[in-house]
């Protein structure tokens, strides 16, 4: 027997409720797992990698190292290091920081790692600090304190230079002696190179190496360190004094002072380190709020109910309209 045109279309208009309520069962799902994919795209990113050189270089110092972790897809800053002194420094280098988004691993080299120690500090976007034959002054410790008790042949290697700013301020710069540049600075150098580093050299005022440390950020974020075997700027000794006491992962090389230059894989690896460290760890969780387990479950719970509810309708829906058709 052939249905009626209005039969028919009590059918079509069945199956379009049924039909409506599955998608809203989709739909409601989908707002609800919304959330936890949020949460999972933002963790995992790159890094930006911030390269900060010390006394008597530039930026240039980092070329070698910069290459290599662009390389390997990473975005590179190396911001000029005013070398004026080790609060306003490192004011400068923090501010630098938080022109970036997203997290940071910030690498020193020399004195470049006293900087990064304050600049970091109380900075939630750094995830790891790299130190390249670096100073890691502690709280009330200074370049100076640091080198009195480890000494260096850079206590005879260096001439001091009064100089004038705008304002009527002046002070003293300190230079390499141009005849102490390879033997104490970058012995690993061809003296070819090194006489370049010599005639572009920058000078560190004397506050660089005076100012004592106000924090110390490495007690806080991991750290890894280079110590240079053959370093005669920084004592090894003091190298690894202050990478035993940060805790931080530590490698050895036979290295002069400058490494950087003279091994930049070894020094792009070490960073790399980091990088991989710094990707790879879970946010920290807060001291109040909801934790990343809790918001997880929450998420699920809710997906769990929203389903429960839209699953229901369709149930209900379905006993309605059969009551209708009989």
């Amino acid at each position: 027997m052939t249905a009626s045109p209005v039969h028919g279309s009590r059918r079509r208009t069945r199956r379009s409720r049924v039909a409506a309520a599955g998608c809203a069962v989709a739909a409601l799902c989908a707002v609800a797992a919304a959330p936890a994919v949020a949460d999972g795209g933002a963790s995992g990113a790159k890094p930006t990698i911030v390269l900060v050189h010390g006394a008597f270089a530039d930026g240039s110092s980092w070329n070698g190292v910069i290459e290599r972790l662009e390389r390997r897809g990473y975005t590179v800053m190396a911001p000029a290091n005013p070398l004026r002194g080790l609060y306003s420094d490192s004011t400068y280098i923090a501010s630098v920081l938080e022109s970036i988004k997203g997290p940071v691993v910030l690498a020193g080299h020399s004195y470049g790692g006293a900087v990064i120690s304050s600049a970091a500090a109380g900075n939630p976007r750094v995830k790891s600090l790299v130190y390249i034959s670096a100073l890691m002054p502690d709280v009330g410790e200074s370049g100076m304190s640091l080198g009195a008790r480890f000494p260096s042949a850079l206590g005879t290697a260096t001439k001091s230079v009064p100089y004038r700013e705008g304002g009527g301020r002046s002070g003293t710069d300190l230079y390499l002696k141009r005849d102490k540049v390879h033997p104490v600075f970058a012995a690993c150098l061809p003296e070819s190179q090194a006489n370049l580093l010599a005639v572009t050299q920058r000078p560190a005022a004397t506050t660089a190496f005076s100012e004592k440390a106000k924090v110390a950020a490495w007690k806080d974020i991991p750290s890894w360190a280079l110590v240079g075997r053959q370093d005669m700027t920084i004592n090894p000794d003091q190298e690894r004094f202050e990478a035993k006491r940060a805790h931080s992962h530590t490698v050895e090389i036979n290295s002069c002072h400058v490494s950087l230059i003279a091994h930049p894989d070894a020094v792009a690896d070490l960073i790399l380190q980091a990088a991989t460290a710094a990707e790879s760890a879970r946010p920290a969780l807060a001291n109040t709020g909801t934790s990343g387990r809790t918001k997880d479950i929450t998420a699920l719970g809710g997906i769990a109910s929203a389903s429960l509810a839209a699953g229901s309708a369709v149930v209900l829906l379905g006993r309605r309209l059969r009551r209708r058709t009989h």
